[in-house]
C-alpha cells in the first residue's frame, strides 16, 4: 500500500476523517500510474514520508520558499509607489522567507512535537526580527509578516498550502493596488488668482469653475498691494477633458487679466500670467 505521509500528508490528513470529494479525488490519483510514481518519489526517494524532514526535503522547501519570495518581492516592486525603492528592504524579504523556512524545517521533531516545535519556530523567528530603522510606509511592515508567514507555511511542510495562499494573497494585493482602492480625492493642480476689491469672487468663477473644474476647495484669502487686490488660493481638480490653458484663458476674462498662476499637484508643470 502507497505511504501517504509526507508531501500529500496534510490534504489526506483532512480528507480522511469524512471523505470529502477532495480526499476522494487524492485516492483516485493514487491509481492513476503517473501520480503513483510522483507521490511516490516525493514521499519515498526524496524521504517526504518521514515524520523528520531530511536533507533533500530542505533543500526542496529552501527552493519553494525562494520561488514564492521572489513572487513577493517582484510584486513589492511593481507596486512600489515611493520615492526611491530600497534594494536592500527587497532582498531582506527574501532572505527572511527563505531563513524561516529552513528554521522551523530544521526544528521539528517526531509527531508529538510538531505543534510545539511549529509554534516556537514561529516564536523564534519573529523574535530574532530588530529594526534599528523606522519604515517610510506601513506596507513595508505588512510585506515583512507576509515573507514570514509564507515561510513558515514552507517550513510548516505544508507546501501547497503555502504556495496557493502566497499566489492568491499576491493576486489580491496586485489588485487593489493597481485598481487604487480607496485612494482619497486629491486636488490635481494649485490655483491662484489674483482680483481687484470691486469682484465678489465669491461668485463671479462658478460658471468657469463649473465647466473646468470637477471639485474645488477655497483654501485662503488674501489681501495684497497695500489692500488693493486680493489674491486667492484654491485646491482643484481639473476635469480631464479640458487642459490647463482653457481655464486659465477663461478666468482672465472675468478677472480683467490680473495675475493667474495653474500649479500641477504633481508637481511637473506651472502654468500662468503676470
Amino acid at each position: 500500500m502507497l505511504h501517504t505521509t509526507g508531501f500529500f500528508s496534510p490534504l489526506l490528513a483532512v480528507a480522511a476523517p469524512e471523505e470529502p470529494a477532495l480526499g476522494l479525488f487524492l485516492r483516485v490519483l493514487q491509481d492513476i500510474p503517473g501520480c503513483k510514481s510522483l507521490v511516490n518519489f516525493f514521499n519515498v526517494t526524496l524521504g517526504f514520508g518521514s515524520d523528520a524532514p531530511g536533507l533533500p526535503e530542505i533543500c526542496f522547501a529552501a527552493l519553494l520558499s525562494f520561488g514564492l519570495m521572489s513572487l513577493i518581492a517582484a510584486l513589492y516592486k511593481a507596486t512600489f509607489r515611493g520615492p526611491k525603492l530600497s534594494q536592500d528592504y527587497v532582498h531582506t524579504l527574501m532572505i527572511l522567507g527563505i531563513v524561516v523556512s529552513v528554521i522551523v524545517m530544521v526544528i521539528r521533531g517526531g509527531d508529538g512535537s510538531k505543534a510545539m516545535a511549529t509554534g516556537f519556530g514561529m516564536f523564534a523567528a519573529f523574535s530574532m526580527i530588530r529594526f534599528r530603522t523606522s519604515f517610510s510606509e506601513s506596507r513595508d511592515v505588512a510585506f515583512i509578516f507576509f515573507a514570514m508567514t509564507a515561510g513558515l507555511g514552507v517550513g510548516a511542510r505544508q507546501y501547497g498550502l503555502a504556495a496557493v495562499t502566497t499566489a492568491l494573497i499576491c493576486a489580491m494585493i496586485y489588485l487593489f493596488s493597481r485598481g487604487n482602492w480607496f485612494a482619497p480625492n486629491r486636488a490635481s493642480h494649485y490655483l491662484r488668482v489674483r482680483v481687484t476689491n470691486d469682484i465678489n469672487y465669491d461668485t463671479a468663477f462658478e460658471t468657469v469653475f463649473a465647466k473646468f473644474i470637477e471639485r474645488h476647495d477655497l483654501v485662503s484669502v488674501e489681501s495684497i498691494q497695500a489692500g488693493m487686490m486680493t489674491e486667492l488660493r484654491y485646491n482643484i481638480s481639473l476635469r480631464a477633458q479640458h487642459k490647463p490653458g482653457e481655464l486659465v484663458a477663461a478666468i482672465q476674462q472675468v478677472n480683467g487679466n490680473n495675475r493667474v498662476l495653474l500649479t500641477s499637484a504633481a508637481p511637473s508643470r506651472t502654468l500662468g500670467t503676470e
